[in-house]
């Protein structure tokens, strides 16, 4: 009790000078006051008293906005020494209500909504944390770091993703331009001019720019798997694989260039498939993994592939992908393997023929009469 009524009379006594200080407009005088009264609750670890004086302080009449900045800034570093989760929520909860609508302390905020999402969900709470991450729109900050922005918006797609929300995750992956990750970040470290919003350092917890590339591409092929778009998540995985550290090192970039090949192998016929094709043999490297190889060479000469021969050979491969860099390829992989093969042998069919029968043409495509009129249909654009 005796403590206790130490601790109000300090912080009574801080009140008057911070009231002093405030009334006259000294901003450094106000600044050390309220500073001083939450570090008098914390070391006291009176963390009911912390909360009443921050909500307590910034309601003042006339509170400056750098006292309010310092103030958040100062209980924020208490969060992580909080005795037990009930109070590190609450305080979270407090410094929360008091950033809210204050677009001085908005980037405070967004760091403080990051912290509560994490808790969220540690909690199995994924829907909740999703929402309360979604309250925030970064994008808007001025002087919040790029590469925080970027880990901000990405975390708030991977979260979007875990509740299985794919509209909302695309929406939000939209926010980020590939194009931000080409960038050279020493170019861009210009002398801010006069006038313009000083940007903040990033926070040491956050990744560098190409890691956020990887970071990115990976959400985006969990997103195109939901749907098995084969050759977005070809792009996604080639656009990993040109990563400069990764490239650099073959425990990285040889799973990489598999996921490369079988999405190339799984995605329909277009242009756009033909030319990764094309650009992927050429590739040197492809000549470490020599299966992988002969099975892209198969899809780019014009013969008759035999699915029982080839399913034969690479069933181990394909199988083995489960155990690799973004596990395995899907459930209907394997089906539409073979309808690519299928759809390989008709093009190669139709380059040949102008008529040809039934029979002959289920004879080719090692298929019935029946399923060979049905792959006919299926893919009217060969003949």
């Amino acid at each position: 009790m005796e403590g206790k009524g130490n601790l109000e009379a300090q912080i009574d006594q801080l009140l008057n000078t911070e009231k002093q200080m405030r009334l006259s407009g000294d901003v450094a005088g106000t600044k050390k006051a309220v500073t001083e009264i939450l570090q008098l609750c914390f070391e006291a670890k009176d963390w009911k008293t912390l909360n009443e004086q921050i909500v307590n302080l910034s309601k003042k009449r006339g509170q400056l906005k750098q006292a309010v900045t310092a103030m958040v800034q100062q209980a924020m570093q208490y969060i992580d020494q909080t005795p037990d989760l009930d109070t590190r929520i609450e305080l979270i909860k407090t410094l929360n209500s008091v950033s809210a609508g204050k677009i001085y302390v908005e980037i405070e905020r967004a760091r403080l909504i990051k912290k509560l999402a994490k808790i969220k969900e540690e909690q199995g709470l994924i829907a909740e944390a999703a929402d309360l991450m979604q309250e925030v729109a970064v994008e808007t900050f001025g002087a919040m770091a790029k590469t925080e922005k970027i880990a901000f918006i990405l975390e708030q797609v991977r979260l979007c993703l875990d509740r299985q929300d794919y509209v909302r995750a695309q929406i939000l992956s939209r926010k980020i331009s590939p194009r931000v990750f080409d960038a050279d970040p020493s170019k861009e470290k210009k002398k801010p001019k006069e006038g313009d919003n000083v940007v903040e350092e990033a926070p040491a917890d956050i990744p560098s720019l190409l890691e956020l590339k990887r970071i990115y591409y990976e959400l985006m092929i969990r997103y195109y798997s939901h749907n098995n778009d084969y050759l977005e998540i070809c792009r996604c995985y080639k656009a990993i694989y040109e990563i400069p550290y990764i490239k650099e090192d073959p425990a990285q970039w040889m799973p990489v260039l598999r996921k490369i090949c079988w999405y190339l192998v799984l995605a329909p016929h277009d242009p756009m498939q033909s030319s990764l094709l094309n650009s992927t043999l050429e590739d040197k490297n492809l000549s470490e993994i020599p299966n992988f190889r002969l099975l892209l060479k198969q899809l780019v000469t014009m013969e008759v592939i035999q699915w029982t021969s080839l399913w034969n050979t690479y069933k181990d491969e394909f199988e083995n992908e489960t155990n690799m860099l973004g596990g395995s390829l899907g459930a209907k992989a394997a089906e539409d393997l073979r309808q690519r093969i299928i759809e390989h042998n008709i093009l190669v069919v139709s380059k040949y023929y102008s008529r040809i029968t039934l029979k002959r043409l289920a004879e080719l495509l090692c298929l019935s009469i029946q399923r060979s009129t049905f792959q006919t249909w299926l893919f009217p654009r060969h003949w």
